[in-house]
């Protein structure tokens, strides 16, 4: 893999050495790689949870006993990424005609060298066929990413530096008085620098947007995804003809209550192809 884009080098895996022979009903189970956390992608505590999205599906799409293209990622978010090297497993379960299913974690040594599993995470990948097909969710009529105005968020999240951001609507709030009113954003977005579109790079721009009770409440309030799950509507081809332009996102949250609150959110390119739904399920504090 190319690492002269920031995203390649963060999701670079170096695949180790299997810890039993392959032996034909054994092949292709368990593989382990070696990551390690990227500063050009660090949140405030850690990662930025996209990217460790994308690391899980990177594992799956590196794996040799791979079948097909990803439909759907669902991550779940145990604790945090410490700073340093980590230990991506990934093992298809099951095996269909035309679909595969995974099973995927994320590893850690603490001070005493035990493993602290930080992440874990579920995939299935599909081999498609062409079939009758229809969006039943069009892309919005919104203006065009040039005309807009280029987000400049404050300085000292690195991986906000790492997207090219213009919103439509449901910018982050100027002040944070108590008095929001509606959860829905709306903005292009893409990588910065430009990287043409694959699947992990969308995994990662699936949980780009920040958390719905900010902008509902206007009230900086802590927040962190506990679990994500995005569905894949597009393949390859649809990926290659995105190439490196904008993609348009829209998020909403349709319940808070006792501490939680999910969002939906969707993506499509700017020939207005449906690219990916996903849907998350968020913790706030007061």
């Amino acid at each position: 893999m190319s690492t002269s884009h920031p995203l390649d080098a963060a999701l670079q895996l170096q695949r180790q050495p299997p810890s039993q022979p392959d032996t034909g009903a054994a092949a292709g189970l368990l593989e382990i790689s070696q990551g390690h956390t990227s500063p050009a992608y660090w949140n405030m505590v850690g990662p930025f949870g996209g990217t460790t999205a994308a690391t899980c599906l990177q594992a799956v799409l590196q794996h040799p006993a791979l079948l097909g293209e990803p439909l759907s990622l669902t991550v779940n978010y145990a604790g945090a990424l410490a700073e340093g090297g980590f230990e991506v497993q990934a093992q298809p379960v099951r095996t269909n005609r035309s679909t595969q299913h995974w099973t995927i974690s994320i590893v850690q040594r603490d001070a005493e060298g035990q493993p602290v599993v930080t992440t874990t995470a579920t995939a299935v990948t599909a081999a498609r066929r062409e079939t009758w097909s229809v969006s039943d969710t069009p892309i919005p009529e919104v203006p065009a990413p040039e005309s807009l105005e280029r987000m400049h968020p404050p300085k000292g999240v690195a991986w906000i530096e790492r997207y090219e951001m213009r919103p439509v609507t449901g910018v982050i709030p100027h002040t944070w008085d108590g008095r929001g009113d509606n959860s829905l954003s709306q903005l292009w977005m893409r990588d910065d620098p430009p990287r043409p579109l694959d699947f992990p790079a969308l995994a990662a721009l699936s949980d780009i947007f920040f958390p719905r009770v900010w902008l509902r409440r206007a009230s900086r309030v802590p927040a962190g995804t506990v679990s994500i799950t995005t569905y894949f509507h597009v393949g390859q081809a649809e990926l290659a003809a995105t190439g490196t332009g904008f993609v348009l996102g829209q998020a909403r949250a349709q319940e808070f209550r006792n501490g939680f609150f999910d969002q939906t959110a969707q993506l499509w390119n700017q020939a207005g192809r449906l690219l990916v739904s996903t849907h998350q399920i968020v913790y706030f504090k007061e």
